[in-house]
């Protein structure tokens, strides 16, 4: 079984930056389309953005221009760069690795953005 750990999350001001990781205990990132997905309290969880094993990235609407997917196979780790946060970004973030054969979640990792 895979596991997927976030790191990163905090606590940031308006207007600040951080950067999100994710990382694999084996090697799928390579072959995974992998998603960051985020969840505010009562709302549903929403896709921020994702990186095919090719290199194509999506963005969620009101990400783009904000955030950056990357990805570095050699080090199974997927990163989410945040610029310019706002308070509505305040969401647990996940990680998420999607192939036709496994479909795997990482726990979360709270991000706080206050105005």
């Amino acid at each position: 079984q895979v596991q997927l750990v976030e790191s990163g999350g905090g606590v940031v001001q308006a207007g600040g930056s951080l950067t999100l990781s994710c990382v694999a205990s084996g090697n799928i990132f390579s072959t995974s389309t992998v998603g960051w997905y985020r969840q505010a309290p009562g709302k549903q969880r929403e896709l921020v953005a994702s990186v095919t094993s090719g290199g194509t990235t999506t963005y969620g609407d009101s990400v783009k221009g904000r955030f950056t997917v990357s990805r570095d196979n050699a080090k199974n780790t997927v990163y989410l760069q945040m610029n310019s946060l706002k308070p509505e970004d305040t969401a647990v973030y996940y990680c998420n690795a999607d192939y036709i054969f496994y479909n795997y979640w990482g726990q979360g990792t709270q991000v706080t953005v206050s105005s």
